[in-house]
């Protein structure tokens, strides 16, 4: 019997590749003598690099990179088996985590170290960059990010902006006579989930700006700065960026990086789908299991399990989940190529509690999963 594990990471509790082995141990609990694949898997967010390094034999290069108020931070990014493929995740460099709740201001935030992550990607001489855009603490519309690959904006009086969103507001001119020109020779793909435009109410910094800490003045002030932001783009480069979908992605990373780098937006799940090649390790599988930290009605949008699902009913296989937690809405992935789902918790607990035993309550759950899916197939 063969057996495809391919679980996304528990969001601060476990990761994809520790889900794997908790799993595996379930699977031999019944079948000993099972093949067992384990496919760590992501979807473009938190993971991706782990992922996607676990995944095909790469390395990890670890960088220090301006954090998102300016200041040095340990941050990394990954190289893949075939060492010309590098995944980075921008929140690595200018992500929500790396500030406290105190120290969270969209208004000057900056995607500088995202580009210095870029840049040190470049010199590995890697011609294609999978860059993970969720998490992030930024609302700078990819501008900080462009200044770190040699863009220059400038105000009125032709002097360089500050770093962050709000000095978009002065902005009347982008230079790029500084550019990187290795830039040509990569391809960069974005994986984006999301299909919000730069501006207005679904907007970069309407939808976004809140949870990075902007009040509904700074929402105004931010989205203003953005408008002429796109308004210079259109001058400079003759793109309408505005109401492009998933431009504002990532506080504007997005159009940044399809305006400044070339890049295009894919699916992450996709990208990770592709880059892995798990659709050839579930030919002659008979089963399928995957999860993530929370299945329920959101999770039919572009997460992990349900592109898993998607790839094995391709091939008419069975496709079970184990979450760390179910909600609203769970009973929308049947539709979508799960036949079934099973949190861990098996008793009342803490949130704590059920981190700290993570590993051991996945192992318990894949095999009480595998006992009920097999007792009922055997009718």
């Amino acid at each position: 019997m063969k057996i495809v594990l391919a679980p996304d990471s528990y969001k601060g509790s476990l990761t994809a590749q520790e889900i794997c082995r908790a799993m595996s141990a379930g699977v031999k609990r019944l079948f000993p003598k099972a093949d067992i694949v384990s496919v760590p898997m992501a979807d473009g967010g938190e993971g991706t690099v782990n992922s996607l390094i676990d995944a095909t034999g790469g390395r990890i290069i670890y960088k220090t990179v301006t954090g998102p108020i300016g200041e040095k931070v340990d941050s990394f990014f990954g190289v893949m088996g075939d060492g010309k493929t590098a995944v980075i995740e921008m929140a690595a460099a200018s992500g929500l985590p790396l500030l406290s709740k105190s120290r969270q201001d969209p208004r000057i935030t900056t995607t500088y170290g995202t580009g210095e992550l870029i840049i040190a990607a470049l010199e590995e001489h890697c011609t294609r960059i999978i860059i993970g855009i969720g998490g992030s603490a930024t609302n700078d519309g990819g501008a900080g990010m462009a200044q770190a690959l040699g863009y220059h904006f400038l105000d009125n009086k032709g002097c360089e902006l500050p770093r962050g969103g709000l000095a978009l507001k002065n902005l009347t001119q982008i230079d790029n006579s500084k550019r990187d020109p290795r830039l040509n020779s990569v391809e960069i793909v974005i994986a984006c989930d999301v299909t919000n435009p730069l501006i207005g109410p679904s907007g970069a910094s309407a939808v976004y700006g809140p949870q990075k800490g902007a009040t509904p003045e700074m929402v105004e002030e931010l989205d203003r700065a953005l408008q002429n932001y796109a308004h210079v783009i259109q001058k400079d480069f003759g793109l309408e960026i505005a109401n492009y979908p998933g431009a504002g992605a990532a506080g504007g990373l997005g159009a940044g990086l399809m305006v400044f780098a070339g890049a295009h937006l894919q699916r992450g799940i996709e990208i990770v789908i592709e880059a892995i090649g798990l659709k050839q390790k579930l030919k002659g599988a008979d089963l399928v299991i995957t999860g993530e930290g929370r299945i329920d009605g959101q999770t039919i949008n572009g997460k992990t399990p349900i592109g898993v699902a998607r790839a094995a009913k391709a091939l008419n296989l069975p496709v079970l989940a184990v979450a760390g937690g179910i909600g609203p809405g769970v009973e929308m992935v049947f539709q979508r190529g799960i036949d079934g789902v099973i949190p861990i918790v098996d008793r009342p607990m803490t949130l704590e509690e059920a981190i700290d035993q993570a590993a051991d309550l996945v192992t318990n759950a894949t095999e009480r999963l595998l006992r009920i899916y097999f007792a009922g197939s055997n009718r």
